[in-house]
């Protein structure tokens, strides 16, 4: 059980909270919330979970526990978020992070991270100047 540190006003400390029995499409399951709360929403099959965790509009990360790693890394693959986590295992500080959806666009970090600040170019050249240019 969580208490709420004295020092902190009762609007200022929400207690670990876990929400059973939710329905996928009520506004609990629906919104990214930044506390200490789960939902739980029960399924029947692999396909169905999948297409629960896919049944937001946000898509910032997600997470994927299983005893049966090539099956979960097939899960994986298969979620909308910009990072899945398999059995807790974290992506790294070096690789790229960002959402999906209305979690964001872009990514920071990794090489994807310097992406939206480059401009490339193209230039066409005919074969001579090419054949110049390589010493052929």
């Amino acid at each position: 059980m969580a208490v709420r540190p004295t020092e902190l006003e009762p609007r200022r400390f929400v207690e670990p909270t876990v929400f059973t029995d939710v329905d996928p499409d009520s506004k609990i399951a629906q919104d990214e919330i930044f506390g200490p709360v789960v939902t739980v929403i029960d399924y029947d099959t692999i396909d169905e979970a999948i297409a629960i965790a896919n049944n937001s509009p946000y898509g910032l990360s997600g997470s994927v526990f299983t005893t049966d790693l090539v099956r979960g890394l097939d899960v994986a693959s298969r979620i909308q978020t910009g990072t899945v986590e398999l059995n807790g295992s974290p992506a790294g500080f070096t690789a790229p992070m960002g959402g999906v959806k209305n979690s964001g666009l872009g990514r920071e970090f990794g090489p994807e991270g310097l992406d939206p600040f480059l401009e490339p170019m193209v230039i066409g050249l005919p074969a001579e100047a090419t054949d110049a240019i390589i010493g052929a």
